[in-house]
């Protein structure tokens, strides 16, 4: 018997007619992230802190919202307390949430997320930017207050990423607090279809490239970002966002990366809170599978997600996009052509969920909205066992987020 993810709690995988492989990472062991985030800042990559802000400046820290698992409030208590020690006052340190193209942040949220730094904060909102340079001719936006403080810093997750390979380092102030014109860009068809963009890679991949360069327009010039297993928090580094992203990157690839010797007729993909809790995030333990370093699934083979799905589809703009294309679409193959021609900020994710659909078919279990499933291109069913045929030879990854299929 192996469990999965289900919100914040777990289920079972019980399916006696099939043969069953569980792809477990071998991670590491949880750390003490209070003490590690103030090793990590007193030791960074580049100069510390101290050497870069005076007494009497400004500084914006913008952070990463809830639809990423990263420790805020312990991450805030140490850059705060540098900052002050420095001189700076604590009403002069403005938190920004980087939500990109999601929904805002809920008062309650923001306190859930930030605690007591929850009076320091604002959502990012990109309709209300300013343009701070440009990178290959796109222009690097960014939302004004992050603009009006003498430093910009920022925390972030360094997980897998679809796309960047693996997020964090200027990519939380760069697309969580940036504007629509570098996620039209850094999201559209033409750099998606490039090649080294994919998930798990950092090293000449043109998305992550661009990212860091924005960064440099953006200002981006110090981070504190952390890294993760199954277990918990595995590691913390601050600094230079190229050298954190770069540290942190490989202790994940060492920590999480599977080998697969087979093919398989389904994949049960777990994802759990917070990234279950709509469509669009938890597609992504289906276009992991299908479009990452190794795809397991043998032709016409199935990605199986549970997922709570309480927010349905999404609710912020990009969300919306998503669900708009895939639920007007007809066949992934078709909307996948159409795509190519240009879309949205936002709608991305239908984009390359339809080019997984075009060779496997994705069904979502256990959810609150089955309905908004079947609207997208997608099948529903009551449990996992439901969406699986008997005599299958099927592959669990319970953290298929945390989870490099090699």
């Amino acid at each position: 018997m192996v469990e999965v993810p289900l919100g914040s709690g777990h289920i079972d995988v019980s399916l006696p007619a099939c043969s069953v492989t569980v792809a477990t990472p071998e991670g590491r062991d949880a750390i003490d992230v209070a003490s590690a985030a103030r090793d990590a800042v007193a030791n960074p990559s580049g100069p510390p802190l101290d050497e870069r802000v005076d007494s009497g400046d400004d500084v914006c820290i913008v952070v990463t919202d809830i639809t990423r698992s990263t420790p805020e409030k312990v991450l805030l208590d140490v850059l705060v307390d540098e900052l002050t020690a420095v001189g700076i006052d604590r009403d002069a340190i403005a938190v920004v949430v980087g939500l990109g193209l999601h929904r805002p942040l809920t008062d309650a949220e923001m306190t859930e997320l930030l605690g007591e730094y929850a009076d320091l904060a604002v959502n990012h909102d990109p309709e209300q930017t300013v343009e701070v340079g440009t990178v290959d001719g796109c222009p690097i936006e960014l939302f004004e207050p992050a603009t009006e403080a003498d430093h910009l810093l920022s925390t972030g997750m360094v997980e897998p990423h679809q796309y960047a390979g693996f997020s964090g380092g200027a990519k939380t102030a760069v697309i969580g607090a940036g504007g629509e014109s570098q996620i039209r860009y850094t999201h559209g068809p033409e750099l998606l279809s490039r090649d080294g963009v994919r998930l798990g890679r950092i090293a000449d991949n043109p998305f992550r490239s661009f990212l860091d360069r924005a960064g440099d327009a953006a200002g981006v010039e110090f981070c504190l970002n952390v890294t993760k297993s199954p277990d918990g928090i595995m590691a913390v580094h601050a600094g230079d966002p190229r050298a954190v992203v770069s540290e942190l990157a490989a202790v994940a690839l060492d920590a999480l990366a599977v080998e697969v010797d087979d093919r398989y007729d389904a994949v049960v993909a777990g994802v759990g809170a917070p990234k279950d809790a709509n469509l669009y995030q938890t597609t992504r333990a289906a276009t992991y599978v299908v479009l990452g370093a190794t795809n397991p699934l043998r032709s016409g083979g199935r990605v199986v997600v549970p997922a709570t799905l309480g927010e349905g589809a999404g609710e912020g703009t990009g969300e919306q996009r998503f669900y708009e294309r895939l639920s007007a679409a007809t066949d992934p193959h078709s909307l996948y052509k159409q795509m190519q021609k240009g879309y949205e900020p936002g709608a991305q994710r239908a984009f390359v969920v339809a080019r997984s659909l075009r060779d496997h078919d994705l069904w979502v279990t256990n959810s609150q909205n089955p309905a908004v499933v079947e609207d997208c291109l997608m099948s529903s069913a009551p449990g996992i066992a439901d969406a699986i045929e008997p005599d299958s030879n099927v592959l669990v990854v319970p953290e298929s987020l945390d989870t490099l299929l090699r």
